[in-house]
């Protein structure tokens, strides 16, 4: 059996703090964009805007959870894939830092290309700015997280949810530094993580202008190792004769920690106060970088494949204790080459708020950002699964590449009225685009010298295919994608307060949106590939390049109402619909018929993808009860999901890319629950979700293993399990803080649990179900009047635990002799010890 861990940083635990103060109506009547969520003062309230007015958590008429910045801190929150096991309804499961985590909420999936988020049905926030890539927690004041379509409120249409990083704004009167630095051990790791960061705040002007400058370095050592790195691509053979050490060594080397992580982030808001005028400019950059994938060689696999009297090769691992492929450990992985990757951000934001006399509040958020997205892959295993012979070239090893700039320009602008009385409205539009040009290459070194010369005479390997062959940069294949898309959106809500305790609130939103592709395929290595592409160019000619497009728009909408019972209980009931725009795959189109060799490209059918819907129906209540030492919320809900986007993969090449299903349906119970006795604090949460597809998807999961794409093998039914979510999930966190001479002494045990999930639908197309897994951790903390002093420990008991799977296990089997490498499980982080010292100034 596979076991299952937690991950290292996501298993940190996320504190509950349920907003207790009763506000009348009328108190919901101030929309201001942020507050300061009050934990300090040991209210346990937290003050959120996501209804875009401020409230408190306990009178939110909709289903929010909310991280404080106390609580971010003491359990080391450092982005989005901490919080994922203690947010009720959120799944984010570690995928370390090459690509960008991907957000499950209620069952529902979402994720985008490779390091960003841009197709998710979750919308992400910093402030009032939407985001587009993973984003460490620096100087946030608070995370809220909002379940259910929110698409009335906010300018991106949030199929699912939304979650919104509130920053800390400029202080115009006071100065503040903070400084706070970290510093741990992995085990399995030859390296120490540390991580540095400070925030200095200086009032330029005395109450009107302020800059914020906020910045930190992460450095995380790494756990997995490649020992079988080539150490000349075209040279070494990467299958060497493993029983000889001295062959071994000559030609091939150990990568240690490859999946490391080096990221530099930096926040920097100048903030103008002018009374009635209050516009704040912001700047960022983020930058990661790492050198591997955190996958292993499929260590634990238990599968023996015999699908339709078809035999598994030789070399699969069939027993529960066996070794990954070549023989690698759970920390190891067959790579031939590195994979590094890099991901860059640059952000310029404006936010305006305005205040028009006594009417409304005018709110402006323009944003424009580019990134840069680097990554290289390991070409063989993909050829290799192709059946073209490559294998035939003992050196045979080879690299894939991609680059691609995103560029996005975001506009939102919102009134919200400030007028009083018993109705509250709110109107809002968004405009949103988005534009993109990726290139990729695979490149195999020594491949032209060795083809060329065994193409000719008796015995020839490659015959008249590969006659000639004179790239000496061995270019084997070459593709590029250029694409946009243009959104529009005009929103909004109003709110009819029938008496102080009880409201009603309706809202509609109107969307349109366009998105284009154009793209092409080569292979220079070829006969007619070397016609378009002669040596030393890299082009396309125009008759390989192909378009596509698609568009829709339509309408969705909103109504609630809810209902303060008394001063320690309070309801809701909302129906809420949602959608998120459809969109091109991000792979070049096909030439239609296909030309005959490699081909790596989007069929008609594969090339663009629909918008998908849900219809959301959900019950919910808050209380606070025994002079607010008990808090809880719980909440009941149903979505029905249409045309749902899921996962899927290329048949020519088995490139990943979305597809739509006909229809599914999500629904389940959430509950958060707190208890305070002086300085003990018991809190925890519980998710049950039940999601499955309510009709047939035939071909949902493409692109399968050539010689196991039999009839059916990829298609889905009906009551089939949507991947990527537990059924059941939660943790309980428990501190104690005892008073010493001037200071406070605080211990925290946190352990989570959860239980399994599906690699697949249904584990159709050779799925696997993870099992679940329970984690610990824990940490003591010293904290004296501007400084704390913590020591800490994550996954304690070192469980061994895996988050994904890669590929699917048909992969891990031979080819002429050639061991297939691509499959794998992501892994989580184990044990980690540290330290860290936080001071204020």
């Amino acid at each position: 059996m596979i076991k299952r861990t937690p991950t290292r940083l996501q298993l940190l635990s996320a504190t509950f703090l349920a907003g207790i103060v009763t506000a009348p109506a009328q108190a919901q009547q101030q929309p201001t964009p942020e507050l300061v969520a009050d934990e300090a003062q040991g209210s346990n309230e937290i003050v959120v805007t996501a209804t875009r007015r401020s409230v408190s958590l306990q009178t939110a008429p909709i289903n929010i959870s909310a991280i404080g910045e106390a609580a971010l801190e003491t359990k080391r929150l450092d982005d989005i894939g901490d919080i994922g096991l203690f947010t009720p309804g959120l799944t984010v499961p570690e995928t370390g830092p090459r690509t960008a985590n991907s957000i499950v909420m209620r069952g529902i999936t979402s994720g985008g290309p490779a390091g960003t988020n841009r197709s998710t049905a979750v919308g992400v926030y910093l402030g009032e700015i939407p985001l587009y890539v993973d984003f460490k927690f620096l100087d946030i004041n608070r995370v809220e997280t909002l379940l259910g379509p929110q698409g009335t409120l906010y300018g991106l249409g949030t199929l699912a949810g939304a979650i919104r990083y509130i920053p800390n704004r400029p202080n115009f009167t006071n100065i503040e530094a903070e400084a706070h630095s970290r510093v741990y051990d992995v085990a399995h790791s030859s390296g120490i993580g540390t991580v540095v960061d400070g925030t200095i705040n200086l009032p330029i002007v005395q109450d009107k202008i302020a800059l914020r400058v906020t910045g930190g370095y992460y450095y995380d050592p790494g756990f997995v190792d490649s020992p079988f790195l080539v150490r000349q691509l075209g040279v070494s053979l990467p299958q060497p004769n493993f029983n000889d050490p001295a062959a071994v060594a000559a030609n091939l080397r150990r990568g240690k920690d490859l999946n490391d992580e080096k990221t530099y982030s930096v926040r920097a808001q100048l903030g103008f106060d002018l009374g009635w005028l209050r516009p704040t400019f912001s700047y960022i950059r983020q930058e990661t970088k790492t050198r591997g994938t955190q996958v292993n060689g499929g260590y634990g696999a238990t599968y023996t494949l015999n699908p339709n009297g078809v035999p598994f090769p030789d070399g699969q691992c069939v027993y529960a204790d066996c070794k990954g492929v070549l023989g690698t450990g759970k920390y190891e992985n067959g790579g031939r080459v590195e994979q590094p990757s890099r991901r860059t951000l640059d952000l310029f934001a404006a936010e305006i708020t305005a205040d028009i006399f006594d009417i409304a509040q005018f709110v402006s958020a323009t944003a424009y950002s580019k990134q840069h997205l680097y990554q290289q892959g390991d070409i063989a295993d993909l050829l290799l699964d192709l059946d073209y012979d490559y294998e035939l070239f003992p050196a045979f090893a080879g690299t894939t590449t991609s680059d691609s700039d995103p560029k996005q320009f975001n506009q939102e602008v919102r009134l919200v009225s400030t007028h009083g009385g018993p109705i509250n409205w709110l109107v809002g539009g968004f405009y949103n685009h988005y534009k993109s040009y990726t290139f990729s290459a695979e490149r195999i070194p020594g491949f032209p010298e060795f083809g060329a010369a065994n193409s000719t005479g008796p015995g020839s390997l490659y015959g008249t295919l590969y006659r000639g062959l004179v790239r000496p940069d061995g270019l084997e294949y070459i593709s590029f994608t250029d694409t946009y898309t243009k959104e529009y959106a005009a929103f909004g809500e109003a709110t009819w307060h029938i008496t102080s305790k009880f409201q009603i609130t309706g809202g509609a939103r109107y969307y349109k949106y366009k998105s284009y592709i154009s793209g092409a395929t080569d292979t220079p290595l070829l006969s007619g590939g070397r016609r378009r592409t002669p040596y030393p160019l890299i082009q396309f000619d125009p008759s390989r390049v192909r378009t596509g497009s698609t568009k829709d728009d339509g309408f969705v909408y909103k109504a609630n109402a809810s209902y303060e019972f008394s001063p320690e209980l309070f309801g809701y009931a909302t129906y809420s619909t949602g959608y998120r725009i459809g969109g091109v795959n991000r792979v070049a189109p096909c030439i239609v018929p296909l030309p005959p060799g490699q081909n790596v490209c989007a069929l008609p059918n594969e090339l663009s993808y629909g918008p998908d819907k849900t219809k959301n129906y959900e019950v919910g209540i808050r209380f606070s009860l025994l002079d607010r030492m008990l808090q809880g919320t719980i909440d009941l809900y149903n979505i029905d999901w249409s045309n749902l986007q899921l996962g899927s993969q290329t048949t020519n090449g088995a490139v990943g890319i979305t597809a739509n299903a006909g229809g599914a349906r999500s629904r389940g119970v959430e509950a958060n629950l707190s208890f305070t006795r002086g300085k003990f604090n018991l809190s925890g949460n519980y998710t049950y979700l039940d999601a499955k597809l309510t009709k047939d998807a035939p071909g949902l999961i493409g692109g399968l293993s050539k010689p196991f794409a039999i009839p059916g093998a990829g298609d889905a039914f009906k009551g089939d399990r949507l991947p990527g979510s537990s059924r059941h999930a939660g943790s309980i966190t428990a501190s104690y803080t005892v008073p010493v001479p001037n200071a406070d002494l605080t211990f925290v045990w946190t352990t989570a649990a959860r239980s399994n999930t599906y690699s697949t639908t249904g584990l159709r197309g050779y799925g696997e179900a993870i099992p679940g897994y329970s984690t610990s951790r824990a940490s003591i903390t010293y904290k004296k009047a501007r400084w704390e002093a913590s020591i800490f420990s994550n996954n304690i008991f070192n469980k061994y635990a895996v988050s994904s799977v890669s590929n699917d296990y048909t992969l891990a089997r031979l080819n002429d002799g050639v061991q297939i490498r691509s499959y794998g499980y992501g892994v989580i982080q184990p044990r980690t010890i540290g330290g860290e010292v936080r001071v204020h100034f």
